[in-house]
């Protein structure tokens, strides 16, 4: 039931969204190095980074689209679940690029890396029967208090309403993205590759009216550096790590999918410190530590949940708890 008889193991899938947290931290510092060398906004670079992710992904599926045929799925459900999937991805990236300039990066990462475990927590037990346990309870804890005194312990914070409930908006997006993928990943009926391309081509064609609005070409001193930037947040954090996310949320329980993701400020953080020179601070210490070892703690506790199941007679499956 874990692996939903889509193949791929819990192992794999874990590793996957590891790979998929890290390089979604890379991003930050990659933008932030564009937004240095030209005056592109935030709706213009998340649209450039959907489409050039959309390109490059249907580059790697032409060709292995006749060696391995999609499962069969009825059109409608497959429709429907492009559709919500790549509209939730768009509220998601959008929703939190505004809440960054309303409310600033520190409040705006908080609110929306925070309140999603809560929401996909509480939206997996109601609608899946997945219940995180004890153990599973206290990691999420642990990992949202290191994702506050890791994001949080510079106290430069500046809260403000308007920015938080669009940071709260954007947590539901990526909420409702992560339960439907593991939802429709349950049955391996669901083609992960497929879901990810046609998610992407969803989400462009929602930002194109706003980035034309924003001005989609910037105008840069150095445009071809501007250019390797920008297929760089393209092919590593959107089309690799995206790719590998879908994959990994069909078949990993959601409230750890949503603990493991956390490891994107994690890599954001190491890079600033690494990489643009920021000091490393107590705070940034002890915010990673919690957080990984949260996500450390969980992902053991995934794998033997797994192992577990498989090892139950079949008919003797009861309502799964992540210890």
């Amino acid at each position: 039931m874990s692996n939903a008889v889509s193949g791929l193991p819990i192992g794999r899938g874990l590793l996957y969204l590891i790979v998929a947290g890290a390089a979604w931290g890379t991003a930050g510092a990659a933008a932030s190095l564009v937004y240095r060398a030209s005056d592109m906004g935030p709706i213009a670079l998340s649209f450039w980074r959907c489409a050039g992710g959309l390109v490059l992904l249907l580059a790697v599926r032409l060709p292995r689209r006749r060696v391995r045929p999609c499962a069969r799925e009825p059109f409608h459900r497959k429709i429907l679940r492009i559709g919500v999937t790549g509209f939730g991805l768009a509220v998601f990236q959008t929703a939190y690029f505004a809440a960054v300039e309303a409310t600033g990066l520190a409040v705006a990462t908080v609110v929306t890396l925070g309140a999603g475990p809560v929401l996909i927590a509480l939206g997996a037990r109601l609608t899946m029967g997945e219940r995180l346990g004890a153990g599973g309870t206290a990691a999420v804890a642990g990992a949202l208090c290191g994702l506050a005194v890791l994001v949080l312990g510079s106290g430069d914070a500046t809260v403000r309403p308007y920015g938080i409930v669009l940071a709260v908006v954007s947590a539901a997006g990526y909420s409702v993205m992560t339960l439907l993928t593991r939802w429709w990943g349950r049955d391996g009926g669901a083609d992960a590759s497929g879901t990810t391309v046609w998610a992407f081509a969803v989400t462009t064609a929602c930002l194109l009216p706003f980035g034309l609005a924003e001005g989609l070409v910037p105008h840069a001193a150095q445009p071809a550096h501007v250019l390797a930037l920008l297929a760089y947040i393209a092919a590593v954090p959107t089309a690799l790590a995206y790719g590998l996310y879908f994959a990994g949320a069909a078949v990993v329980r959601s409230a750890t999918v949503s603990v493991v993701m956390l490891l994107e400020p994690v890599s954001a953080a190491v890079l600033a410190v690494a990489l643009l020179g920021e000091q490393l601070t107590t705070a940034t210490l002890a915010g990673t530590s919690l957080m990984l070892g949260s996500v450390a703690g969980l992902a053991v506790a995934e794998a033997r949940s797994a192992a577990a199941v498989r090892r139950q007679p079949e008919g003797g499956l009861g309502e799964k708890v992540l210890i």
